[in-house]
């Protein structure tokens, strides 16, 4: 299984609160068939997975690859639904559009060999603190706006 949770990221920062987006991707495959997405649970942050695109990967066999997650619905209870029923002849690729799931997600092979590469981008909710809004604040420059010239 390979994960990739980048570095590079955009903060979209409005008012209190803004949202950091980093690349996420993990291989599903026979040898590998899970992968448990958890954020950090050290910090008080709010932890999203947004799926965009689940798409067989190079050496499918000609056969039924079914992905299923697994996440907490609005009641706090675990459910599990299949997300992609892929084969190689007829639909090699699903583009979800901007599905998104609170943390933890499990992602599951279940059935198939694989392998199945999911995609999308892991969100991270934050507040700005006060000290941070005051730094913002000072930094602004007003702009004064140009006098007007009055014709004779």
């Amino acid at each position: 299984m390979s994960f990739i949770d980048e570095e590079s990221s955009e903060r979209c920062e409005s008012g209190r609160s803004g949202l950091e987006s980093n690349v996420f991707s993990c291989e599903l495959s026979s040898k590998v068939p899970f992968y448990t997405f958890q954020g950090d649970e050290d910090d008080d942050l709010e932890h999203f997975l947004e799926l965009r695109t689940v798409c067989l990967g190079d050496g499918a066999q000609e056969e039924s690859n079914v992905v299923e997650v697994t996440a907490l619905n609005h009641q706090g209870k675990k459910v599990s639904v299949p997300l992609a029923n892929l084969h190689v002849c007829c639909l090699p690729m699903v583009s979800l559009g901007e599905f998104e799931l609170k943390a933890p997600v499990t992602l599951r092979l279940k059935s198939g060999s694989g392998p199945v590469t999911v995609s999308g981008f892991h969100l991270t909710a934050y507040e700005s603190s006060e000290e941070e809004e005051e730094d913002e604040e000072e930094e602004i420059i007003p702009v004064k706006p140009a006098k007007k010239k009055q014709k004779l």
